[in-house]
């Protein structure tokens, strides 16, 4: 099967920074994405949500509980609320949008959809949209990522030229079927993002070597690991702490 080369003319290692730099700035914020900038970091990685009133909204978890105690979740409140919301040091959830325009193309992004749905599901769609009207801006820097292999199809099918990935780990919360990896057969993707602790050179082997689907694993905040994982033969990272990595 032909896949998408993972953003081609890019220097290696990728180096994803991680929510942006989360670690010296609130996560998932227009603060993070421009320490990141700040500190050299080539790309950013963030996750995004549809709001009740139809936009992406930036953010990781299903509501807002954990970074501002507030317990409401995203898919009811409509952006209007949102962006009232202060998620650390007077930072609000930004619209994909605006990171687009500000980060793209001189950063690359790789794009988080965070959705349980297996079908009529709207975020793949009003992605695909966006990125289909900026043209050559963001096609060469923008990567599509998810646990939900559904999700990832569904976008793969509007914009096969982007390329895709299939978000994995051990952990309990992720179905099982989806733990060591499964969904790449469903989604037909491109490249893969493992949990670091699933990379190791028989993973390697079958999943780079033998599929043709290079691996960007999640999170990798310790140097000498990064630097085991990339002499196993994966193309980048993932990392809170891009100011180690300069």
């Amino acid at each position: 099967m032909n896949r998408v080369p993972l953003l081609p003319d890019r220097s290696r290692p990728l180096l994803f920074s991680h929510r942006g730099c989360s670690s010296l700035e609130p996560e998932n914020t227009m603060a993070a994405f421009r320490k990141a900038r700040e500190l050299g970091a080539p790309g950013i990685e963030l996750d995004i949500h549809v709001c009740a009133s139809g936009e992406m909204v930036v953010a990781h978890d299903d509501d807002f509980k954990r970074l501002a105690g507030d317990e409401r979740a995203i898919a009811d409140l409509e952006y209007a609320e949102i962006k009232k919301i202060d998620v650390g040091k007077g930072e609000a959830p930004p619209l994909i949008e605006t990171v687009l325009e500000e980060f793209c193309p001189g950063m690359y992004i790789d794009i988080e959809l965070k959705t349980s749905l297996s079908g009529h599901d709207p975020l793949p769609v009003l992605l695909a949209e966006k990125l289909e009207s900026m043209g050559e801006r963001a096609l060469h820097a923008v990567t599509v990522s998810s646990f939900n292999p559904f999700a990832v199809a569904a976008f793969k099918r509007l914009c096969p030229a982007v390329p895709t990935a299939v978000i994995w780990s051990a952990d309990r919360e992720v179905p099982l079927l989806l733990r060591w990896g499964f969904g790449r057969i469903l989604s037909r993707c491109d490249y893969l993002k493992p949990e670091h602790l699933q990379v190791n050179s028989f993973n390697y082997f079958r999943f780079a070597r033998v599929e043709g689907r290079p691996l960007v694993p999640w999170t990798v905040d310790d140097t000498a690991l990064a630097a085991r994982l990339l002499s196993k033969g994966c193309e980048g990272i993932i990392t809170n702490r891009p100011q180690d990595f300069r």
